[in-house]
């Protein structure tokens, strides 16, 4: 740790009692250091931690996330005091961000901690920053095949029950035995915890892989970078506070897209992770620091989608982490509108809104671009339009499809001629499964085949329409000819839902978990449904899909759903106490559905390339005894 910027301090020769969390000493010293107005009197440095003691003992009633997310504000300098000189508010610093070298670190091992009498946790290795611990660690033994890094991870988690106080202040957690290396943050479930690593790395021997993370993510840089740019709160599905910790993948891109802006050489870049691997929150954080760095001089940022799905999961994700300043046009017009009043704010728009743009909206060229699933987006006029509305914004596509040579368009919307294979970053599946961000999916194919008797088929066909004149039995012809008359065969069909209704049964119920079925079109949705009814009760299955003008009027009471309506039907499908266990589409809910209880679909629809993947990755996402997709 010494190599790489931190002071060892033993833990007999720091300034505290093992009831304290802060090193309050050297808490003061850097309140002084680095505030002015706390020099001038230094008894305000009692003040500001009089008020840090506050939230600390605020945790058995607040909660460990909510008294986390409120020591964050102190942590990253976003909180103020009336130290002015007629008692106006003033932003108090604990840690300097743009001078590092002002900050004291500190490492130091066995940080014990009493808050009372027969309740003493020692955590193996503390990271301090100006007296505060900022990161706390376990190391286990790696000589004992039956210890891990998950018994470090569990012991830690322990902590965070019987002393939660220690970790108010935590930016992460990590655990080691010597051969892995995990990271977490405060209440995160084990199986979410995660290594650190660069997306370009090779394979390293174990010890050196630890001592490779431990280089990384352990510098003193990016502690700071972290606490201050990578830590975000957010609410889950069911509306609990969260904290949210970056994964590499997402940490490095953002950098290099941060990078890129401020320089201003290249103009575009493309990054290609995983579905799955958490493209949503990239852009959170990219948007956010953007829109913060004072050298972009207050950006644009507008990030692009291209389905109202995606709209609606992006939107959700900016919204549950509650980030400022954040607009979701509606309508062509507004964003016409809001591009034309040079609006510096992040706004969430679809590539079709750009459709109606005649010629240049905006010319700035501290307007950021972030287009979410960019091989599909800019096919056609509708890329060509946004490009034209603002010629001089940066342009930065992100896509979870693997990318082959064909697909032109992309690399050239997006690829930047500097950077090796077309791509800014690349975080692939094989990575993603390694570091357990995904699941594997499996593929099995279903006995209910499609045979067609062509010449019975024939003759019975001609016998039946020889009455008919010739234009009549043309159109017939064609119409018969469909290879959706022949998928959506009512024997065809029973056999199908039949077979769906007997595998989930046996399969996939007993373990909790849900699926979906895709089929052919919107009125195979409905005849399955029908026929899914003969089989489970009503309540257990239900059809998501965007109903056609010419779609019957039945269909408009039974599938026509609002936003709202369709947030709570979804909500109900990631509930596993609730009914709903299968969800029947054609297109809705192909892209930008995250589900971790969604563990099999059922796909009764041909489909190829980039939209076949998009759609199995559903099944792909993490939950606790969830080990693969179906």
């Amino acid at each position: 740790m010494k190599n790489i910027g931190w002071r060892f301090v033993p833990r007999s020769e720091l300034n505290r009692a093992e009831s304290d969390i802060l090193v309050e000493e050297n808490l003061v010293n850097a309140l002084v250091r680095l505030n002015p107005l706390v020099a001038e009197n230094p008894n305000r440095a009692d003040e500001i931690i009089y008020k840090l003691r506050a939230i600390l003992i605020s945790v058995r009633g607040l909660g460990l996330v909510k008294a986390n997310e409120e020591f964050s504000r102190w942590l990253k300098n976003e909180k103020t005091m009336p130290f002015g000189e007629r008692g106006e508010h003033v932003s108090i610093k604990l840690i300097d961000y743009e001078k590092p070298e002002n900050n004291e670190f500190i490492v130091t091992t066995q940080y014990s901690f009493t808050p009372k009498r027969n309740l003493n946790r020692r955590p193996d290795l503390v990271l301090l920053v100006n007296g505060i611990p900022l990161v706390i660690g376990e190391a286990k033994s790696p000589v004992r095949p039956s210890i891990s890094w998950l018994d470090g991870a569990i012991q830690l988690n322990e902590y965070q029950k019987s002393v939660p106080e220690l970790f108010v202040p935590s930016v992460f957690c990590f655990a080691s035995e010597g051969k892995n290396y995990r990271v977490g943050s405060v209440k995160l479930p084990i199986e979410k915890w995660q290594p650190w690593r660069k997306t370009t790395d090779t394979t390293f021997e174990q010890l050196e892989e630890v001592k490779h993370a431990v280089n990384l993510m352990l510098s003193p840089e990016t502690v700071l970078d972290i606490t201050k740019n990578f830590t975000i709160f957010s609410t889950d599905q069911n509306s609990q506070k969260i904290k949210v910790l970056c994964r590499y993948q997402q940490y490095e891109a953002t950098k290099q897209i941060i990078k890129r802006v401020i320089e201003g050489r290249i103009k575009k870049g493309l990054i290609w992770h995983f579905q799955g691997s958490g493209k949503s929150l990239l852009m959170v954080y990219a948007a956010l620091q953007l829109r913060q760095n004072p050298e972009l001089k207050s950006p644009t940022v507008i990030i692009v989608v291209d389905r109202i799905d995606l709209n609606s999961q992006i939107t959700g994700t900016f919204n549950a982490a509650n980030i400022p300043n954040t607009v979701t046009t509606e309508s062509r017009e507004e964003l016409k509108r809001l591009l034309e009043q040079d609006t510096r704010k992040i706004i969430i728009t679809t590539i079709h809104k750009f459709a109606e743009a005649d010629g240049i909206l905006n010319e700035r060229d501290n307007i950021i671009v972030l287009v979410d699933e960019a091989h599909r987006t800019q096919e056609g006029d509708l890329g060509k339009k946004m490009r034209e509305a603002l010629p001089n914004a940066f342009l930065f596509g992100l896509t979870g499809t693997p990318i082959n040579t064909r697909d032109r368009n992309t690399f050239w919307a997006f690829g930047a001629e500097e950077d090796k294979n077309g791509y800014m970053n690349k975080y692939g599946f094989e990575q993603s499964l390694k570091d357990k961000a995904t699941l594997p999916i499996y593929f099995v194919p279903r006995p209910v085949e499609l045979h067609i008797n062509q010449k019975a088929i024939d003759e019975a066909f001609h016998e039946m329409i020889d009455q008919l004149e010739e234009d009549d039995k043309i159109q017939l012809s064609k119409r018969a000819a469909k290879f959706g008359v022949l998928v959506k065969s009512p024997d065809r069909i029973r056999k199908v839902c039949k077979n769906i209704v007997d595998h989930y049964k046996e399969h996939i119920e007993p373990s909790n978990f849900k699926g979906q079925i895709v089929t052919f079109d919107r009125e195979a949705c409905h005849l399955y449904k029908q026929e899914i009814n003969k089989y489970l009760s009503p309540e257990e299955s239900a059809v998501v899909m965007t109903l056609g003008q010419k779609d019957p009027e039945d269909w408009k009471d039974k599938y026509s759903l609002t936003d709202d309506e369709l947030a709570k039907l979804l909500d109900r499908f990631r509930d596993p106490s609730d009914p709903l266990k299968l969800l029947i589409v054609t297109s809705k809910l192909l892209t930008g559905f995250d589900a971790p209880i969604n563990e099999v679909m059922y796909l009764d629809k041909p489909m190829k390339d980039h939209t076949l993947l998009q759609a199995i990755c559903r099944v792909n996402r993490r939950i606790k005894t969830k080990i693969m997709g179906l």
